[in-house]
């Protein structure tokens, strides 16, 4: 979460317009996943990663890594899309069980690839959005979108919170690793018990502190937050839309071509 929020702030496009970002990351992402195609999702896969490497300055092992767990989840999901319990055996593989078999078929095979490829190019499009926009730029674009005020501030005092709650947790195992509170697994369960009440306490603690210094500040139920206005030029404007134009014109082309 931190290495995120680093990456976002030290973004070569940072002060670039986030309603510019955001239109050419949903409107990639809509493309992605009206299509349903492996040609436009590879596509997408690659263009946006490329451009978040680029954009973010980040390294090609930085970006894998953060990868590497949405591809795990879509890995383990699809598994029951891909596996089928049926009485007759199919095309690609056969185990039998019994009377039974647990078999995959081509068809739910290629299935699932089709899903995990169309997932992963839809995570590396909002990873292209939390990689070169911080946080206070998105809900400047949610709040110019007319989106309750109330979520927005339950969003930017969670937001806020996971830092500090992790820097917190940091700090205690920082300690307790210090005083080989994680030498046996006995000890190791108990120090993650210890930590998460001192955690819940202080965390109670500070959050009353903050509402009691909101108050003292004049808090009338809404935080008010000085934002950038940051304007795309028309140039950036006719390079994102060509983009969008370009990535829907191939994808109607793959859909009349077989769907491919």
């Amino acid at each position: 979460m931190i290495l995120i929020d680093k990456l976002a702030y030290s973004s070569a496009i940072r002060h670039k317009s986030p309603f510019l970002k955001s239109a050419f990351s949903v409107g990639t992402l809509l493309i992605c996943v009206s299509a349903r195609s492996f040609v436009i999702s590879l596509v997408v896969l690659v263009m946006m990663g490329c451009v978040t490497i680029f954009f973010s300055r980040t390294s090609p092992s930085h970006y894998i890594k953060l990868m590497i767990a949405p591809f795990a989840f879509l890995a383990l999901g699809t598994v029951a899309i891909a596996v089928n319990l049926t009485d007759t055996p199919m095309d690609l593989l056969n185990l039998p069980i019994g009377s039974k078999y647990i078999a995959v078929s081509w068809f739910s095979m290629l299935y699932a690839l089709r899903l995990i490829i169309v997932s992963l190019a839809s995570v590396s499009c909002l990873y292209f959005l939390i990689l070169t926009t911080p946080m206070m730029d998105l809900f400047y674009v949610m709040k110019k979108l007319r989106c309750p005020s109330l979520i927005i501030e339950i969003m930017m005092l969670t937001y806020r919170y996971i830092f500090v709650l992790f820097e917190m947790a940091s700090s205690i195992m920082t300690a307790q690793n210090c005083r080989l509170g994680n030498i046996s697994a006995k000890s190791a369960i108990n120090g993650m018990g210890n930590m998460l009440s001192v955690i819940l306490i202080r965390a109670m603690q500070k959050a009353n502190a903050l509402f009691d210094a909101m108050e003292s500040r004049c808090y009338d139920g809404q935080i008010r937050v000085l934002y950038e206005n940051q304007t795309a030029t028309i140039q950036e404007r006719l390079q994102v839309g060509f983009s969008l134009v370009i990535l829907a014109g191939l994808a109607i082309w793959c859909r009349f071509n077989g769907g491919i």
